[in-house]
């Protein structure tokens, strides 16, 4: 019985069938005789476990092993190697599991604000706290505090946005004195700390001083869609490819773009704004993400009618959403770039459902509603 055999043989055992398979590995780069070489020490080896011998068990194991490292070199590095192949599997495995299952997704603006926030500026007067703090800030809220101020009279010349890694976006702001760099896009910088082409500052006066709050990091399901249609009050991510209103304002340089909104009609419903308040198919939207927004409570301003968009711009006027396709709109109605503006979301271009804020640890830090 396996229990009862001596812990030698067992070892010896596993050297065997480890040296057959090294040898099989190697066989069509070894010469005839370097293979007869370590068949006949294999033998000896295998002769030896039958004989149940510790001592020449031990003794043919060691030539065992001279003989194999004679003839089939150590890999050099070999724990690099296997760190390397564990990081690629690694890699592999994520990128699998991204494309069929959770992607990561980045808030790129307000429109869906309060339920979802894009990166914001925040000025201040106040002492910028410690590194502790910041640092603090950073990991549990995204928050970078900033403060930066004119070393000499300067005029802003030029503002050009940048992203580091597909990820960490900056702002460069040409002066006539130099280039600054600031971790915000180009609309924080400009929208909400003021700073803009064609603007003087003193020397020593304030160019940014406060912090930046990272926009909301989700995750989005990629697999639920495979199993049943997107569905009215959905927050929702897709591409922007074939949507003639926002391809022709965007730098095609930068391709397709992903938008991340509320679903709010699905092929067939008719839909008419009467702000506050969003009508499906002749009475007011009754799913809870909806009721919410119309509350016109909690951050929430209710549904609007633009007059420079497209469609629904009055109380009157009705959209009936065509087929393979969706109309969606921003929680954030009065500064919301949506189907109000661009028009329909063909079905083709869904990506997935926004499902879960993993970053920051804010009060919106969980499932999305």
């Amino acid at each position: 019985m396996g229990f009862f055999t001596p812990r030698y043989i067992k070892d010896a055992r596993l050297l065997s069938e480890g040296a057959s398979k090294t040898l099989h590995q190697h066989r069509d780069l070894l010469k005839e005789g370097q293979i007869s070489k370590l068949q006949e020490l294999i033998g000896s080896l295998n002769r030896a476990i039958a004989g149940k011998q510790e001592q020449q068990i031990t003794s043919v194991t060691r030539d065992l092993e001279v003989g194999f490292s004679s003839v089939i070199p150590a890999r050099p590095h070999p724990v690099w190697a296997e760190n390397i192949e564990a990081i690629v599997v690694a890699i592999v495995l994520a990128v699998g599991f991204q494309a069929y299952f959770l992607k990561p997704f980045k808030i790129p603006t307000g429109s869906m604000q309060p339920t979802l926030y894009g990166m914001t500026g925040h000025p201040s007067e106040d002492p910028l706290p410690g590194p502790i703090t910041r640092a603090m800030d950073f990991i549990r809220l995204g928050r970078t505090h900033l403060d930066l101020k004119a070393s000499t009279k300067e005029e802003v010349l030029a503002l050009n946005e940048h992203t580091k890694l597909n990820f960490f976006t900056f702002t460069e702001v040409v002066t006539t004195e130099g280039k600054l760099s600031i971790f915000a896009p180009r609309d924080v910088v400009a929208r909400d700390f003021g700073v803009r082409p064609g603007r003087v500052y003193e020397a020593g006066e304030t160019i940014v001083h406060g912090y930046v709050q990272a926009g909301d990091q989700v995750f989005v399901d990629r697999m639920t869609y495979q199993f049943r249609n997107p569905t009215r009050s959905d927050v929702f991510v897709f591409k922007t490819t074939g949507i003639r209103r926002i391809e022709m304002n965007l730098d095609p340089a930068l391709g397709s773009q992903f938008y991340i909104k509320r679903l709010a009609g699905v092929p067939g419903d008719n839909l008419r704004i009467d702000s506050p308040k969003l009508f499906l198919n002749g009475s007011v939207a009754m799913q809870p993400p909806f009721q919410r927004v119309m509350s016109c409570e909690n951050g929430y301003r209710g549904y609007s009618n633009p007059s420079a968009a497209q469609y629904l711009t009055t109380p009157e006027e009705t959209f009936t959403v065509p087929s393979h396709a969706f109309f969606a709109l921003g929680d954030n109605s009065y500064n919301s770039s949506d189907s109000r503006y661009w028009g329909i979301v063909p079905e083709m271009n869904v990506i997935g459902r926004g499902y879960f804020v993993y970053w920051p640890f804010s009060e919106r830090w969980g499932f999305i509603r």
